[in-house]
């Protein structure tokens, strides 16, 4: 059968696995000097496999998306090479609008021009935000921008206090709600990767200088803020359901702890695990409810408990459990009524004490040192129940395996 040609006369078939190999050749250079750096840092013991903010692109993306920008930047210069020098500026049309207002104020409140303005410089702000882009290490705070600085004081008269009742001042919170916040919207949906934390938290840090900065627009009434709320939900279950991926082998096959199918298997928990701690950066934007379904209900029960219950009992699984916990918000389990849980962990804490179970029987058979050591690992488990509020679990614990110093553990989580 002949071979099926792209529009270059290549053979797709083989193109496409050559580019294959070769991404996966320079993620794992990524890796190896990343490592590297961990070392001559010493930071390789307390590092995981698949925590990395795998941001570095490939040299053919970089190489791709850097044409495309440069088109696309070449393309907007464009847009108003047909328009009139007095009308193509924000300065110049602003300028015009100033002269109205100043001097024939009653016609220009009388034709509704503080309304209109922002639908007016709606293009104009957008065509300076086409470049911006939140999510980039060095990208450019928005109120630094142009026409952010030549709108800051527009409608405001030298020696005059503003007044309450003059739309003009609030030309710039209703250009930050048209224009911004469906910037946002999009490239919280196109762009953004919840899996990557230096995204995230970049993200995370614009809304809430949006939240503290423009409270009149960006909260939980507005619909352009509830479009982009949403839109960043479903983008971050879109990332549950399609990237997360847990592998089950036999417990055979992971008893050789420098594996492949090993490595692979504790990059993805870890991996799952700061899935799970990125979202949770969400923590007073998004509401408890959707956070919890998001990383209780969809990642934790389904995905990272799966890893647990087949990580080796012991040192390895409470490590896991201990980062686990870490992440959870405190107020979750603050001022809970009676000694259980919220009713989303239950499933976590039934395997805590299975865990523990599993410790005390393996120990039964090893060593006085082994056993003292079994019975501080359970002790760990009691605390690790104590801190999500499972108090009618860690009881249980204590009193199965004879720990009698619960309340120093309790008092001390």
């Amino acid at each position: 059968m002949a071979p099926s040609l792209d529009s270059f006369g290549r053979d797709r078939a083989l193109y496409q696995e050559n580019a294959k190999q070769r991404r996966i050749a320079e993620r794992e250079a990524r890796r190896a000097r990343r490592r590297l750096a961990r070392e001559q840092a010493g930071k390789m013991a307390e590092h995981h496999e698949g925590l990395s903010s795998d941001d570095e692109e490939t040299s053919t993306d970089i190489n791709s998306f850097n044409i495309e920008n440069d088109r696309i930047v070449n393309e907007s210069r464009k847009v108003f090479e047909d328009v009139l020098d007095d009308f193509c500026t924000l300065d110049c049309i602003k300028t015009r609008f100033e002269v109205w207002r100043k001097m024939y104020y009653a016609h220009y409140k009388d034709a509704y021009i503080g309304l209109c303005l922002p639908k007016l410089l709606n293009p104009l702000v957008r065509l300076q935000l086409i470049k911006w882009n939140p999510f980039e290490p060095n990208c450019r705070d928005f109120e630094s921008m142009l026409w952010f600085e030549s709108l800051l004081f527009y409608g405001c008269e030298e020696g005059q206090d503003p007044q309450m009742d003059d739309v003009d001042t609030y030309l710039l919170p209703a250009i930050v709600e048209k224009v911004v916040l469906p910037k946002l919207t999009g490239l919280a949906e196109n762009d953004w990767d919840p899996l990557s934390s230096s995204q995230t938290s970049r993200l995370v840090k614009l809304m809430l200088k949006l939240v503290e900065g423009y409270p009149s627009v960006v909260n939980g009434e507005n619909k352009y803020t509830q479009t982009l709320l949403k839109t960043i939900v479903l983008r971050i279950r879109k990332t549950v359901d399609e990237d997360v991926f847990v592998p089950l082998y036999p417990k055979s096959v992971l008893e050789n702890k420098n594996s492949g199918p090993y490595l692979f298997f504790q990059r993805q928990f870890w991996s799952a695990l700061k899935l799970l701690d990125n979202i949770l950066q969400w923590t007073g934007i998004i509401s408890n409810r959707a956070l919890q379904e998001l990383t209780v209900d969809s990642l934790l029960n389904r995905y990272i408990l799966l890893a647990l219950q087949n990580s080796d009992p012991g040192d390895d699984s409470l490590k896991k459990c201990q980062s686990l916990i870490t992440c959870l918000p405190k107020h979750w389990f603050v001022n809970l009524k009676g000694d259980k849980s919220i009713p989303q962990m239950e499933n976590f804490c039934c395997y805590l004490v299975h865990l523990a179970n599993t410790i005390y029987r393996l120990s039964l058979a090893c060593s006085d040192v082994e056993k003292r050591t079994a019975r501080e690992n359970i002790k760990q488990v009691i605390k690790i129940l104590a801190i999500i509020h499972a108090l009618d679990h860690a009881s249980a614990v204590a009193n199965e395996y004879g720990v009698k110093d619960i309340k120093a553990l309790l008092d001390g989580k």
